[in-house]
């Protein structure tokens, strides 16, 4: 009995020892021990653009005189970059996704977490043929040729997020609730600019097929405008953060690159070369063209695809990027202005502006990079600048996502 009683002693020493590590209860400096692991992550479809230091801007004669990107060097910090375009398959994933949340909605598919938030019960079965969910469809004179047609204008998407410029520079925050934007963005990729970008031209198989037919999964989603391409972003993050381990922290979020950073990666650590592939040309030694583009006037065919291309076609830069010159331009994180090099820091530069609806159109500018399947090879370089507006769709912009790399990887030198 005596034995027995030790030995429960010593046992409870044991636990009362394992249980005060992590409290630093012996008067040493050894930090807080019970921090969540984290071993880096490595996104799938995603490659990683080691820090460095790039000579950014023009990489040949400025032909038109704008002056709008004059050459300096800037430092960017690691970080990880989709190496292809988003496809129409990847974003249908999203529109999906608010599709049957809209549908929970409407059914009262909700349970309770432990922290008694009320949350989409997403477990539960839907049943898209039945009479429940009539109110998603087109009815009455709205339905064509008798179709069962789902109304994707009511496709929305809400979300929160910080203002951390406002944060950083304001005295007198109040509320934290100042600081907490809410943004809804109608996200269904808009099909007809195929039509609408190009005046008496038939496209509209383009704007019956493109999104929907799987012949163009793996082509780039366009008719996206830059609020939906952030948008996206913000669900992508979430959808990550949905399937972590439960002692993982929260990943940083995905996002827009920035123009130094699209850039930066689109020279593929080749310094002053005007292309993605290093070279001078637009043409390898056979005269094979290397990009999707419009070698000439009229000529859209010649290099392979008359309208855009699989997000993966042509071959990668040397960070193993597809497509960083052509197929579809790209939306950046930076707002336009012309004289944006002599301002930014050299130090991560990015220019922000949250542009109201209320604003001027000129408010409104988001860079754009890498020329489309519709431009000549000036807006190929990797030091062109151009821009279009926040809340526009073409048929020839697209986005890739960018996410920051936490500590310094063994790639960095």
């Amino acid at each position: 009995m005596k034995k027995s009683t030790v030995s429960l002693y010593t046992l409870f020493l044991m636990v009362l020892v394992m249980s005060s590590c992590g409290r630093n209860e012996d008067g040493q400096l050894i930090g807080v021990m019970d921090r969540p692991t984290w071993n880096g992550l490595n996104p799938y479809g995603m490659v990683y653009v080691p820090s460095g230091t790039a000579h950014i801007g023009q990489s040949d004669q400025d032909v038109f005189q704008t002056f709008t990107q004059k050459p300096r060097a800037i430092s960017i910090q690691g970080f990880f970059m989709d190496d292809t375009e988003v496809t129409n398959n990847e974003y249908r994933q999203f529109v999906d996704w608010v599709q049957d949340s809209i549908a929970h909605t409407i059914m009262g598919d909700f349970i309770e977490d432990d922290y008694g938030n009320e949350k989409l019960d997403w477990e539960y079965e839907l049943d898209y043929s039945g009479e429940d969910l009539a109110e998603m469809y087109y009815e009455g004179d709205n339905a064509f040729d008798g179709k069962r047609e789902i109304n994707t204008s009511k496709f929305e998407y809400t979300y929160d997020w910080i203002d951390w410029q406002q944060a950083a520079h304001s005295k007198d925050i109040g509320v934290r609730t100042n600081l907490i934007k809410k943004q809804t963005v109608n996200i269904f990729p808009d099909t007809l600019c195929w039509i609408r970008d190009f005046a008496y031209s038939y496209n509209e198989p383009f704007t019956r097929n493109y999104y929907w037919h799987p012949a163009f999964d793996d082509y780039p989603v366009v008719g996206v405008n830059w609020k939906q391409a952030k948008a996206f972003c913000h669900w992508r993050t979430k959808l990550w953060n949905s399937f972590k381990g439960a002692d993982e922290p929260n990943t940083e979020e995905f996002r827009l690159p920035t123009e130094g950073e699209w850039e930066y990666a689109a020279r593929g650590g080749r310094e002053l070369a005007p292309y993605p592939w290093g070279g001078y040309y637009v043409r390898n030694a056979k005269g094979c063209l290397l990009a999707n583009f419009k070698p000439g006037r009229g000529n859209y065919p010649e290099d392979g695809g008359q309208y855009t291309v699989k997000a993966d076609a042509y071959f990668p830069n040397d960070y193993g990027l597809y497509n960083m010159a052509g197929n579809v331009s790209e939306w950046t994180e930076s707002a336009y202005v012309e004289n944006a090099y002599r301002h930014q820091h050299d130090l991560n530069p990015d220019v922000k502006y949250d542009a109201k609806d209320s604003d001027p159109d000129v408010y409104k500018r988001k860079v754009i990079r890498g020329g489309s399947w519709k431009d000549i090879y000036y807006y190929l370089q990797t030091g062109t600048r151009h821009w279009e507006y926040q809340d526009t769709t073409k048929s020839y912009i697209g986005f890739r996502c960018a996410l920051t790399f936490l500590g310094r990887s063994a790639n960095d030198f």
